[in-house]
């Protein structure tokens, strides 16, 4: 829950109580009552194809606004949520508690003027409030008032966290300034050790700034040599490089970051400008940028440790200093998605310029959002439209294939499948992936000799991949073939991936489908321990339970698989059992109960 989603303290407790008692219930007839005003949430000059309106009224009173405040930050919608607490502010514009949170939920959506117009009046009453202190202090920066600027930064410390980002940004305003060895001063003083390469990270860009590269290409060095994996620093060391005309190096170090993660849109276009002899801009070409990156790299952290709110507003505060970073952007979106607003994170992909590397990323995005929220056709031809205009990039393929194979066009999937392997290099590890959904692909259809040459060669690629091992074994002792081998796979398949209910149910279904019935119930009760809400392996569990004479408790397994809601297929079958119970066993049981074993 967004943390400005807490009572008003000038509310009595009974208020409280009620509110808390009832609060979807009471905004929703406050909202209903007040004379509307409606806001769209996704409006822009001429419109937006992505965008999913999201229309909604604001009330004419205290108390239905801030009712719907509440709702809106309890369902983390930072829209609503600013725009209701900014019309309950009109109506009570002295309380202290309002201002507080208006504050914080207009920075959370991004509303960079409401934010700073209401920063000082938090000040007012809260002198040490660090997060006023810094969005006032990034204001000032952005109109280069850096030694403002500074003392605001200055003004917000405390935990730890806002001394890293006071340091940093600090460092920036006399960067800035054009005071290049004072910033490099002020960044030496954190060493702590989680600290070192961000700070050399920093020190690098500034150095290159102020036009020290010896300083930048040693600091670039330290930086690099301790954290090779990250992206920012491996495009931003790269680009350092060839714009000292160190172009092959250049390459050296985006082919090192691909080999870990291949084909990143980002290395991609920079290993294409190399190779092309065309120029690099500077990772960092104004103090903004710089301020920029900081804020950038907290709210990706913030992100990844689940702190939704503080990565909120560190992305917001970044994007206002450097509005077009699509990484920014695109990780913004990241945590929209996370937080279930799904309309929001559209927005966000639609807003990447049209330009950048990242720009297929964000469709691609925003198309499996749009199948996430029942928009399926929407979703295909956006992707088609993708597709049919970067026909080579096989992440938009990939996206394509699996939103095909998710609607059961088995073959458009296979098809498209094929084409993001003819795209890639024989026998690349990476390829396993592409297979093993193509194989999937072609078992669905029903041509199971391309499926298992597809299964068979994921695995020729990979080995010991556990859902690989699992889909190909489970497939040939559904086929009774080769069951000593299946076996063999599908045990190695639980032993990589024990809580995994999907790959239990594969084995103990396996126990079944050879009338090794007491086995099975053993398996797929784990499986359902891991899995309770999957109607397949209740499916399951009913049949097994059948078979070794616990016929009232398959009979409830039955009941809970038709009732979880089971593939339209599964139904009728499952209605029968309910009805006439089993019949014997299958044929493959009866010939092969000795099998496998």
């Amino acid at each position: 829950m967004l943390q400005f989603a807490r009572p008003l303290a000038t509310l009595s407790r009974g208020v409280r109580r009620r509110l808390l008692r009832r609060g979807a219930a009471l905004a929703a007839l406050a909202i209903a009552c007040a004379a509307p005003q409606v806001g769209h949430a996704l409006a822009r000059e001429g419109g937006n194809p992505l965008s999913v309106p999201r229309p909604f009224e604001v009330g004419a009173s205290l108390s239905g606004n801030y009712l719907a405040a509440i709702v809106a930050g309890s369902e983390r919608d930072t829209l609503a949520a600013s725009t209701f607490f900014r019309e309950a502010l009109r109506d009570d514009p002295n309380n202290l508690d309002l201002i507080d949170r208006a504050f914080v939920a207009a920075l959370a959506n991004g509303n960079m003027p409401e934010a700073v117009s209401l920063a000082p009046r938090v000040i007012a009453h809260d002198k040490n409030n660090g997060l006023a202190h810094l969005t006032k202090g990034i204001d000032l920066f952005k109109n280069r008032r850096y030694a403002a600027a500074r003392a605001e930064f200055a003004k917000g410390g405390g935990e730890r966290r806002q001394d890293i980002t006071t340091t940093l940004l600090t460092a920036w305003t006399y960067a800035g300034a054009k005071d290049t060895r004072k910033a490099l001063q002020l960044l030496d003083k954190l060493n702590d050790e989680p600290f070192v390469v961000f700070r050399d990270y920093h020190a690098a860009l500034i150095a290159d700034l102020g036009g020290d590269k010896a300083e930048a290409e040693k600091r670039f060095k330290s930086a690099y040599s301790a954290e090779k994996n990250t992206l920012r620093l491996v495009d931003a060391y790269a680009r350092f490089l060839a714009n000292r005309g160190q172009r092959d190096e250049a390459k050296k170090i985006y082919e090192g970051f691909n080999e870990v993660a291949p084909n990143h849109p980002i290395i991609m276009a920079g290993l294409a400008a190399l190779n092309e002899g065309k120029p690099l801009p500077p990772f960092v070409r104004t103090p903004d940028d710089g301020a920029a990156e900081v804020l950038y790299g907290l709210g990706a952290v913030g992100g990844r440790q689940g702190d939704e709110l503080a990565s909120l507003i560190y992305l917001r505060l970044s994007l206002a200093l450097a509005p077009e970073n699509a990484l920014a952007i695109i990780t913004l979106g990241d945590v929209y998605e996370r937080m279930k607003q799904e309309e929001a994170a559209i927005d966000l992909y639609d807003s990447v310029p049209k330009d950048n590397p990242l720009r297929v990323n964000a469709d691609v995005q925003a198309a499996l959002i749009l199948e996430t929220i029942g928009k399926s056709k929407e979703a295909t031809e956006h992707l088609a439209a993708v597709v049919a205009a970067n026909p080579k990039n096989q992440e938009a393929l990939t996206a394509l294939g699996n939103l095909q194979r998710s609607r059961k066009l088995f073959g458009d999937a296979a098809a498209t499948y094929t084409r993001v392997l003819e795209l890639q290099p024989k026998n690349d590890k990476s390829q396993w992936l592409i297979y093993y959904y193509r194989g999937i692909s072609n078992e669905r259809r029903k041509d199971w000799k391309a499926a298992e040459a597809d299964l068979k060669k994921a695995l020729e690629l990979n080995p010991d991949q556990p859902l690989v091992l699992n889909y190909l074994g489970y497939s040939w002792v559904d086929q009774g073939t080769n069951l000593d081998e299946a076996f063999k796979m599908l045990r190695r398949a639980v032993d990589l991936r024990q809580r995994d209910g999907y790959v239990v149910d594969s084995l103990g279904w396996a126990y079944y489908r050879l009338g090794r019935y007491d086995d099975a119930v053993r398996e797929l009760e784990r499986a359902i321990d891991l899995k309770p809400s999957d109607p397949v392996i209740n499916d399951h569990l009913g049949d097994a339970y059948w078979r070794v004479g616990r016929k009232l408790e398959a009979q409830f397994q039955w009941n809970h698989a038709r009732d979880l809601g089971p593939d339209p297929d599964d139904l009728p079958k499952i209605l029968d059992k309910i009805k006439n119970g089993l019949g014997d066993a299958p044929a493959l049981a009866n010939a092969s109960g000795k099998s496998g074993g």
